[in-house]
């Protein structure tokens, strides 16, 4: 399990430069819902995670880490109060081996420029 940081790690303003010209590129999931939480996912173009600072990924996966309300709105991500970012889409399926991943049949490749944000229902 990641371990959710603290502190937010801002971007500089040359960061945040870089990834101007991706934001209006980023596509938002219509909504969909358990009993408990809403859920929506947000997908990045693939070539922004080029620009994106290095520190923003786990190292041991090479997804993006969980990042905080702050760090994700500083990407250009804009979202209603109340959005938790809590997964990297394919992030379990990177941890499996490919050995693994062809004995249980999946093909499908991880999206790590999806990202999955939940919240509680009713807000």
């Amino acid at each position: 399990m990641e371990r959710r940081r603290d502190t937010p790690r801002l971007l500089t303003v040359a960061e945040r430069a870089r990834l101007e010209e991706f934001q209006d590129h980023i596509h938002y999931s219509n909504r969909y819902s358990d009993d408990e939480f809403e859920y929506r996912h947000v997908m990045l173009p693939k070539n922004m995670l080029k620009v994106i600072p290095k520190d923003y990924f786990n190292p041991e996966t090479g997804t993006l880490r969980i990042l905080l309300e702050e760090e994700w709105r500083g990407l250009g991500i804009t979202q209603s109060l109340g959005w938790v970012h809590y997964e990297t889409h394919g992030k379990f399926l990177q941890m499996l081996s490919l050995d693994r991943l062809h004995w249980m049949g999946l093909t499908v490749a991880p999206e790590p420029h999806i990202l999955l944000f939940k919240r509680p229902k009713g807000r």
